[in-house]
């Protein structure tokens, strides 16, 4: 065992004495110091510096305390497994403890980021990991050469449905376009439909040949994400405008249908009424002869009113219930020739193979006369029973006792369509669909296209009371299960060397149990967007493994519908998709070969930067080096790993140049020319190094610096040495870390012989100078200069008055001996300091010991005039408070001056009193007034009346005039001296800022003109500001505010603001916005009857005078401009200003459709367009333009 350490002997009990500091360096007996630790011990003046103290000052020395770090990037050789078994016999004997650590004393310093970090001869951690490991610095390589967009990201992943490029405003038909495409009877016959033979539009251009190549390629293109502008742009539709989705899909569905009865196929003919078109029946029936009225009709989609949490079971029975005609509502019945009690419903007779319901989302309110959306939940089935809701009331109702597995229209769900936002004007659309070729659900949202695993969750609770699903505990007790699904089956490849098991479908009777558990037990999926839902009706014989569930479900029978594989598109429409896969394809080669490339000249740039950084590190401090800044080195592992800069080739910069670290020029291309790096972070203003910023310093072997240059291109200038460190810069620091030494030892001495006996000589030094520079760090002391003196001019009047005597304020100064006098005049010999037997200041004293005689006369003086001469205009001048001078005589006196009286009277000793009334400023050059006392704008705030009584008494007390009298009488001010026009008009225009006042008119108040215009309006009367409501659940607790304008505005009110001459009309509207919270938009301004409305014009050209009224009429914002769920009441009555709905789908190629299909029985609600005729006899609403009711006959008016 190595021999026991001998503890070190710990640091003599001797403290430290002032300034002096602890070095860890000597307690360890090290011969090493600080960078600095010369300062104050070796060198005590800037002559004596050295060499190697200055090498010292950036670790360069030979005893510097930083060690040369090995380079821990270098790579390790691999020990011979002979080596590594000879090794073995130095192994510890058995016996020997084997718990006994031995510390040598040859072991090597720690090196890490912490320690290292301002160490000049360690060149670890500058970011070399970035290249150790080759992924990850290949992959920034390959992002900072910037290859263009990799095209392999937009390629298709195997047979995944692809998105539909939202072109700004269409997610409504691509929404639609995903659900007709998994429609494969009528994906077949888009691509069945041949051209029309019109020779003024190629069939090319047509919606329908765009709408085959739209499906090819969603069928068989490589790209995940299809662009349909074409398409768009063959129905002229307006790509950046919202739209109503469902009112597109029957537009949609009637220009196709025409196109289809063009076609020669007669099953193509009727393909949109085979496959969406079913029938129903209105009927009416007299409640007294039973005379029953019908009326058929044809529908694409059942319309079904929403109510919160309700099934769509639920809601179809709501439709499907008999409305009672009673009372005012009475049926005229033929028959019976009289108004007659009668029932009316609705019946459904055939229904289509695909089946839509669309959910009234957006509906029509009455109050705001615009369209909101209902966020009601409704519940939806993934199977639904349609046999219970066909034929009239007295068939149905035996139906839904009945087992649905006899059902002939068991319908599966196959297609939701959702609406996000909370507007009925704007919004989002997108689609959750079933594949039919991957039999997965997909959420499709424009380009985005997601897997889900299921769209109901996974914690499915049934409807507690709704029809179809049952409550899981019955009334004995007892519990049901769950209806649990059949595994399926699996299969082991026995052949293989894996252990691969293959899962199979269920056999064809286990689909059909599990079709019949979802049946009768069926899932419900919740939703607050859902607008149009799709089912397919059930062909009894196959199922699918995947349903809306994820439990199982059915897939299309090889007799009723065509299988995905066999659907081939047309030529024509494969001839585009092939020419934009050819593309793709192409666009991945040529990536592909700017890959290799890139990548084939990242290896070579990694070898090289990897050589260069693994061997750049000194072995000693003698071997030639260059000095380079961190940052400098971390650029140039980095520049080829970040985004290029533009490269600067600039010639290698003098010594005295000083390139600076955000000039960095990092070229990556291999045949740039040279670039240059700068090393400004540790050169000084001199050129050379900068000693204090000596933490930033490397030292790098010459010959790496030559590698950089040579083979990567990069120079690192200026080239400095280690001998290269700045001597000016040395010594100014050396005289500011000497200060620091000997400062706080100067201070120590001074506070030993400071203290100075109340009978003993002294003298008096600046308080706040002593509290200062007695800091270690003294506020007053800048780097490089001497500190202050103690009788600097910021200092010398704490102790020193102005007259060159002793300040009497004793607070400010303090009493030091003479012995600390000396020290301090040994650093400031200039000091000539007070003596602590110096007088006080007489001139002072005598100022500062004012008589209290004097005072005592002063408030007496004050107290008469206020309280026995002047109270009338003590008590009521500049209140504005007229009302007692009426038929009074009375007087003008300047405001200022009654300002400057009330200041003095209250506080008389400390106030001078004012010296005259000085009326000249109101009489111009004439003799004559410069106002008029009539005209509120010139009855401005420099002036006030006063009693003729109290100008008596400013006369007598004080040097007064000239007199301006004046007299209310009957509201009009009589006055002796005539008003001069002309100088009245220069004076009320010849400011630079003046006060003006604004009149906030009410929304009843009429709008100004010329000829209405008066300064007098009838007294103020708080009126509410128009409130801006939106939809919202809870109406009846209270409307919300806009987000616009929420606050309650004084009408009639007047405000006074600050202008200027340059002051423009949009200036002034933005100070009211601030003053008043009335935006600018809704401000109306007028002057006298004329509104300002030029924005530009300013207020001396517009003739607006010193103290001037303006009129603001605020009016109410456009609605177009209010977020889409605000609406405006104008007023008390409140009617509201409609909406503008917009062209919707005019101007379009389908404007022109007309597909004649009614979903529901007519409501009474009001119509958007041209709304049905009312028969007056049985109330049923006609198709506008027919001539007698439908239903009745009865002749329309």
């Amino acid at each position: 065992m190595p021999p026991k350490r001998t503890r070190r002997n710990s640091p003599g009990s001797t403290g430290l004495s002032a300034g002096e500091r602890l070095k860890r360096t000597k307690l360890t007996g090290n011969a090493a110091y600080s960078a600095w630790g010369w300062v104050g011990t070796e060198v005590t003046d800037a002559s004596m510096i050295t060499q190697e103290h200055r090498l010292a000052t950036c670790g360069f020395a030979r005893n510097s305390n930083y060690p040369i770090c090995r380079n821990k990037y270098v790579e390790k050789q691999q020990t011979p497994p002979g080596q590594q078994a000879n090794g073995a016999a130095d192994a510890p004997e058995l016996g020997e403890p084997d718990d006994v650590i031995v510390i040598s004393d040859d072991e090597g310093p720690t090196c890490s980021l912490r320690v290292c970090k301002i160490n000049p001869y360690c060149l670890n951690y500058l970011g070399q990991d970035k290249w150790e490991n080759a992924e990850k610095a290949c992959e920034a390589y390959l992002k900072a050469h910037d290859l263009g967009g990799n095209p392999n990201l937009s390629s298709r992943d195997g047979m995944t449905p692809i998105g539909l490029k939202n072109l700004g405003a269409t997610c409504y038909a691509n929404a639609y376009l995903q659900v007709w495409y998994q429609d494969l009877k009528f994906r077949k016959g888009v691509y069945q439909c041949q051209p029309a033979q019109d020779t003024t539009h190629t069939f090319e251009d047509s919606p329908i040949f765009q709408l085959q190549v739209t499906f090819a390629a969603m069928q068989h293109s490589t790209l995940n994400v299809f662009n349909p502008v074409k398409l768009v742009e063959s129905l002229k539709l307006r790509a950046t405008e919202q739209q109503d989705a469902q009112e597109f899909s029957k537009l949609f569905m009637a220009h196709l249908d025409t196109e289809f009865k063009k076609q020669k196929d007669s099953e193509l003919q009727s393909l949109v009424a085979n496959q969406f078109e079913g029938k129903q029946s209105y009927n009416t029936v007299c409640q007294r002869c039973q005379r029953r009225s019908e009326r058929d009709s044809d529908f694409l989609e059942i319309e079904l009113n929403l109510e919160n949490n309700a099934t769509l079971e639920e809601r179809l029975n709501a439709m499907l219930e008999p409305e009672v005609l009673s009372g005012d509502n009475q049926y005229l019945c033929q028959q019976c020739d009289s108004l007659q009690d009668a029932k009316r419903y609705t019946e459904l007779r055939e229904l289509p193979p695909v089946l839509h319901f669309s959910l009234l989302r957006f509906v029509y309110d009455v109050a705001t006369m615009e369209r909101k959306k209902s966020k009601q939940s409704v519940l939806i089935p993934t199977f639904i029973d349609m046999d219970r809701f066909l034929g009239p009331p007295e068939i149905r109702k035996p139906r839904g006792k009945r087992s649905c597995k006899d059902s002939k229209n068991l319908y599966e769900l196959r297609g939701v369509l959702l609406h996000k936002g909370a507007s009925a004007y704007h919004g989002h659309y997108e689609a959750q669909v079933f594949d039919v070729t991957n039999q997965s659900w997909y959420q499709f949202n424009d380009e985005e296209v997601t897997k889900i695993e299921s769209l109901v969750p996974k914690l499915d609770v049934p409807k507690k009371g709704a029809k179809g699903a049952k409550d899981t505990k019955k009334k004995n007790g007892n519990t049901t299960s769950k209806p649990r699904v059949p595994p399926k089956k699996r299969r082991r490849i026995d052949d293989s060397d894996s252990d691969v098991e293959v899962l199979e479908a269920p056999s064809q009777s286990e689909s059909s149990q599990v079709l019949l558990q979802l049946t009768l037990h069926p899932r419900y999926i919740s939703s607050k967007d859902a607008y149009m839902l799709v089912y397919a009706r059930v062909c009894r014989g196959t199922a699918s493994p995947v349903s809306a569930s994820g439990e199982g479900g059915t897939e299309p029978s090889a007799s009723g519908l065509p299988s995905p594989t066999d659907i081939t598109p047309p030529p024509r429409a494969m001839e585009v998709v092939n020419a934009i896969n050819a593309a793709h394809e192409k666009a991945c080669a040529e990536y592909a070969e700017r890959e290799n490339e890139t990548r084939a000249k990242f290896d070579k740039t990694r070898q090289t930067v990897m050589d260069i950084y693994r061997t750049w590190n000194v072995s000693s401090r003698d071997e030639e080096s260059i000095v380079a800044s961190r940052q400098s080195l971390e650029s140039w592992i980095s520049r080829h790993l970040t985004k290029p800069k533009t490269p600067k080739t600039t010639p290698p910069p003098q010594t005295d140049a000083i390139p600076k670290q955000e000039d960095i020029a990092a070229s990556i291309s291999d045949d740039s020319p040279q670039v240059s790096i700068p090393v400004s972070d540790v050169v000084c203003s001199h050129g050379k190094l900068d000693p204090d910023k000596a933490a930033d310093m490397k030292v790098v072997r010459a010959s790496a610096v030559a590698r950089i240059a040579d083979e990567d291109g990069c120079l690192l200038a200026p080239k400095l040495t280690t001998a290269d460190v700045c001597p000016i810069c040395v010594e100014r620091l050396f005289k500011e870390k000497l200060y620091q030494v000997e400062h706080p030892q100067l201070v120590s001495r001074f506070d030993d012989v400071s203290a100075v006996g109340d009978d003993d000589d002294g003298y008096y030094i600046s308080k706040v100078w002593l509290k200062d520079w007695r800091l270690a760090k003294p506020k007053m002391h800048v780097e490089g200069a001497p500190d202050p003196p103690p009788d600097s001019a910021e200092y010398l009047r704490d102790v020193v008055c102005e007259h060159g005597n002793l300040a009497t304020n004793v607070a400010t100064r303090r009493r030091i001996s003479t012995e600390a006098y000396t020290i301090l005049h040994e650093v400031f010999p200039n000091w000539k300091p007070l003596s602590t037997s110096a007088e006080l200041c007489p001139v002072c004293e005598a100022l500062l010991h004012v008589s209290r005689e004097d005072k005592r006369e002063y408030r007496k003086q004050a107290e008469e005039e206020k309280k026995a001469r002047l109270k009338h205009m003590h008590d009521n001048a500049l209140n504005g408070n007229t009302a007692l001078l009426e038929d009074t005589p009375c007087a003008i006196v300047p405001s200022q001056f009654v300002r400057s009286w009330r200041q003095w009277v209250t506080r008389p000793s400390e106030v001078l009193r004012p010296e005259a009334v000085d009326n000249s400023q109101f009489i111009c050059e004439h003799s004559l007034l410069a106002f008029d006392p009539n005209i509120a704008g010139d009855l401005d705030s420099s002036m006030t009346i006063i009693k003729r009584s109290d100008w008596d008494a400013l006369e007598e007390l004080y040097s007064a005039g000239p007199l301006i009298a004046v007299e209310n009488s009957g509201g009009k001010y009589a006055h002796e001296l005539a008003v001069c026009t002309g100088c009245r008009l220069r004076r009320r225009t010849s400011f630079d800022m003046t006060e003006i006042t604004v009149r906030v008119l009410g929304p009843n108040d009429p709008i100004p003109t010329a000829e209405t215009y008066t300064e007098e309006l009838p007294p103020p009367t708080k009126s509410v500001q128009t409130t801006l409501l939106t939809y919202s659940k809870r109406q009846a607790e209270g409307h919300r505010k806009s987000k616009r304008i929420r606050q309650t505005r004084e009408y009639g009110k007047r405000r006074k603001v600050t202008i200027t001459k340059a002051m423009t009309v949009k200036d002034l509207k933005v100070m009211l916005n601030d003053e008043l919270c009335i935006p600018v938009i809704s401000q109306r301004l007028f002057h006298r009857g004329k509104e300002l409305d030029d924005s530009s014009a300013t207020m001396l050209s517009l003739g607006i005078l010193s103290n001037d009224l303006l009129d603001l009429k605020e009016i109410n914002e456009d609605i177009d401009l209010l977020s889409d769920t605000d609406i405006e009441i104008d007023g008390p009555s409140g009617s509201s200003k409609n909406r503008t709905e917009g062209q919707a789908f005019g101007g379009t190629l389908l404007a022109g459709s007309s597909f004649g299909y009614s979903s529901v029985p007519p409501s009474s609600s009001p119509s958007l367009a041209l709304g049905p005729v009312a028969c007056p006899a049985c109330t049923y609403e006609n198709v506008p333009g027919d001539t007698s009711c439908a239903m009745c006959d009865t002749p329309l008016v």
